[in-house]
């Protein structure tokens, strides 16, 4: 899914980026429900991922554009782009091709607390 100028230049004035630059983003299965991972964007993210359709994120540890799945080949396709009430924080809804995780598993929440300690609920995926 891509989007216009016009609706662009709308998210932009929408958004409340933080004192780096950056607004919350949550993957989620656009069909499913199931939450994949949370990352950042920045304003750059935020109008590549508008325009081509294809879900790019800021890379804090890299401080660079972080097209999911650029080597891995775990591409996030958009289907649908969420703001929430004080325009700090994003939803969007995703086709995810593999692992969203860059663990191989799923979705990146794969840890639960349970009795008094973590368990590991999802293993990676076979390549």
């Amino acid at each position: 899914m891509t989007y216009s100028e016009a609706a662009i230049a709308k998210v932009m004035d929408a958004l409340s980026f933080d004192a780096n630059g950056l607004v919350a983003a949550i993957a989620q299965r656009h069909d499913g429900g199931e939450v994949l991972m949370l990352a950042w964007m920045n304003r750059d993210a935020v109008r590549e991922t508008l325009e081509t359709g294809r879900v790019t994120y800021w890379s804090r540890s890299r401080g660079a554009l972080w097209r999911k799945g650029e080597s891995s080949g775990h591409v996030q396709t958009l289907r649908s782009f969420r703001i929430d009430c004080d325009g700090d924080a994003l939803l969007l809804g995703v086709d995810q091709t593999g692992a969203a995780c860059h663990t191989n598993r799923p979705n990146c929440f794969f840890q639960e607390v349970r009795g008094d300690g973590l368990v590991t609920i999802s293993e990676p995926l076979e390549d």
